[in-house]
C-alpha cells in the first residue's frame, strides 16, 4: 500500500490546535490494512454495519475511515507532527495479499 496524495481535510479542528488531513491511498482500506494500524492505539472497529468504520486514536493522534474506501484520514496535534512519520511508515510498509 502507498500514500498518493495528503491533502488537507475539509472537517474543521484547527481552532483546537488539531489539523487533519486526507491520506488518498493506491488501494483499498481492509480489515487486514487497519489490523496492521493497530499498534497506533486504541482501535474501535464497528465491522458489523453496512459501511464498516474504523478509528484508532492516542494521545496526539486520530486515524479514522471506512472499509472499502482508498482514503483515511489523520488528525494529529501541532505539537506532535513528528509523529506521522511512523503512520505513513506504516501504511507506506503495508503489503497487500494478493
Amino acid at each position: 500500500m502507498r500514500i498518493i496524495s495528503i491533502t488537507p481535510s475539509p472537517e474543521p479542528c484547527a481552532e483546537a490546535g488539531w489539523h487533519a488531513s486526507q491520506y488518498q491511498l493506491d488501494g483499498m482500506v481492509t480489515r487486514e490494512l487497519v489490523m496492521s494500524l493497530r499498534p497506533l492505539g486504541s482501535l474501535l472497529l464497528m465491522d458489523s454495519l453496512r459501511q464498516p468504520f474504523f478509528k484508532i486514536e492516542s494521545h496526539h493522534y486520530m486515524l479514522k475511515g471506512l472499509l472499502g474506501d482508498n482514503s483515511i484520514r489523520v488528525a494529529i496535534h501541532r505539537e506532535h507532527e513528528d509523529e506521522t512519520k511512523l503512520i505513513k511508515k506504516l501504511i507506506n510498509s503495508y503489503e497487500t495479499i494478493s
